[in-house]
Order: structure tokens, then C-alpha cells, then sequence
């Protein structure tokens, strides 16, 4: 299952049933469990831990040095990768920048071909994310979230639970869980189709919608709307979007509304 041209460094940990091709290179410090599948050309180097049931596509670099040009070669950080991850060709997953920090990618994730993950960043569970997507350092990205090929993320910004980011946009402020954004730092609505499609109840659904036109629509800046939003009850639905609200504005803010967007 192991090409007889990849190149294993002495001390990597290899689980059982896992297929290698050829010409690819496994440093010393990684370890892949069972039932993994790599393609040819690719790199995993440094410190790396990859779960069971991943696939890695021809021409993936895993671990590699951050692009932070204060970055120390002697600085021991990592990357982690949880499990059923699909890993497409040509992509790079930068190692943590910092010493014994951490790039993290969850499980179920789909990342096509040429995608770029920084170093630090986060991607949960059941992420999608399309080709030729560009995420800078400490980017982080909510579970089942999709984000559309060619899309630029900025460093320290978060895409929050089930949003969709259309493609060829850049953002650099963050995205609240469950709305559709798209061009440069805007947002354009609920994603309407995902919630449903994740389950959500036609009450938090509602909550949602009721908590988005808080935020978005009552002529309030986003500071009095989050105060406004105490005067209520909220499920945990609604709460979640506002704590994410709640934080975001303490640090890059959140992309605005387009003017003339319809909910």
C-alpha cells in the first residue's frame, strides 16, 4: 500500500490500511492513523497528526512553514486534522506560527483543489470549501459553513455556523452564522435553504430572522440593538447568532448589510 518511491522518515507513525503514492514524502514527526489514502507528490512535514479516514489529493503540502515572515524555523508548532476529511489536490496547510500553537481542521470536511488554509487557523466539522480559496493566518470557520471558489479571508476574521460566502468575494470582517455574503464585506440575507436543511424548526427559523432584523434592520447601530436584544427571551437559535454578534464587535466587526438586500 506503500509506494516503493515515497520517502518515510524513521520515526512517523503509520496506522494500518493506509495507501501512499508515489514520490510522496512522510517526515519523522507525523503520524497518519488507519485507513487513510495520500496521492502522489504530496508533503507532510514537521509535527503533523492526521485522524483516520482521510484523503489526501496529489500535490497537498501538510505542515509546512507559516508565510509569516517572523516566523522562527525552530519554533515546534503543529497541525491537526480530525477524521473523513477530503483533502483535494495542490492544497497547502500551513503549521501554527507560534510556539506549540496549532493549525486545526475538524472532521467531514471537503477541501478542493488548491485550497490555501493559514497557519492557526480553525475549520469545524462538515465544512465545505471550494477551490482556490485563500484563508489567512488565525482564520477561523464554523461548523458546516460553505465557502465559493476564489474566496479571500482575512487573518484573525470568523465565518460563523452554516453561512455561505458566494464565490470570488473577499472579506475581512466577520461573518454571522447562518447569512449568505458575498462581494466585499457584505451580507445579503438568511440562508434560508441551509437551516432547513439542517434541521431547524420553522420557531428557529423565526428566532433567527427575528434576531437578524434586530441586528441588521431596526435602525439601530449594532451597540443598541445588542442592548435592545435583552428586553427578550431567546432560545438557543437566536442567542447563538447574538453572541456571535456580541463578540465579533469587539474585535474586526461584522460585514454589514447590502443596501437594498431583501431577508
Amino acid at each position: 500500500m506503500i509506494h516503493l518511491t515515497a520517502i518515510i522518515g524513521s520515526g512517523a507513525k503509520i496506522g494500518t490500511n493506509v495507501e501512499i503514492g508515489p514520490h510522496t514524502i512522510i517526515g519523522g514527526a507525523v503520524t497518519i492513523a488507519d485507513n487513510c489514502v495520500i496521492g502522489a507528490n504530496v508533503v507532510i512535514e514537521a509535527e503533523v497528526t492526521v485522524g483516520r479516514s482521510n484523503r489526501i489529493g496529489h500535490g497537498a503540502i501538510i505542515g509546512g512553514e507559516p508565510q509569516d515572515v517572523g516566523f522562527s524555523p525552530t519554533t515546534r508548532s503543529r497541525v491537526e486534522i480530525g477524521e473523513k476529511n477530503m483533502i483535494r489536490e495542490h492544497c497547502t496547510i500551513h503549521r501554527g506560527t507560534a510556539e506549540d500553537s496549532v493549525t486545526r481542521i475538524g472532521n467531514g470536511n471537503f477541501l478542493m483543489g488548491g485550497v490555501h488554509v493559514g497557519h492557526n487557523c480553525e475549520i469545524g466539522d462538515k465544512v465545505i470549501i471550494a477551490n482556490n480559496c485563500l484563508l489567512g493566518g488565525y482564520v477561523r470557520v464554523d461548523d458546516g459553513a460553505f465557502l465559493g471558489g476564489g474566496c479571500v479571508f482575512h487573518q484573525f476574521m470568523h465565518v460563523g455556523r452554516l453561512a455561505i460566502a458566494q464565490g470570488a468575494s473577499a472579506f475581512s470582517k466577520d461573518i454571522p452564522p447562518f447569512l449568505i455574503a458575498a462581494e466585499r464585506n457584505c451580507v445579503f440575507g438568511l440562508n434560508t435553504v441551509g437551516l432547513r436543511r439542517a434541521g431547524f424548526s420553522r420557531e428557529q427559523r423565526d428566532e433567527i430572522k427575528r434576531a437578524f432584523k434586530l441586528v441588521y434592520l431596526s435602525g439601530l447601530n449594532t451597540r443598541q440593538a445588542l442592548e435592545k436584544s435583552r428586553e427578550s427571551e431567546w432560545t438557543e437559535a437566536g442567542d447563538e447568532f447574538l453572541r456571535f454578534v456580541r463578540h465579533a464587535i469587539t474585535k474586526r466587526g461584522i460585514c454589514p448589510l447590502k443596501r437594498g438586500a431583501e431577508l
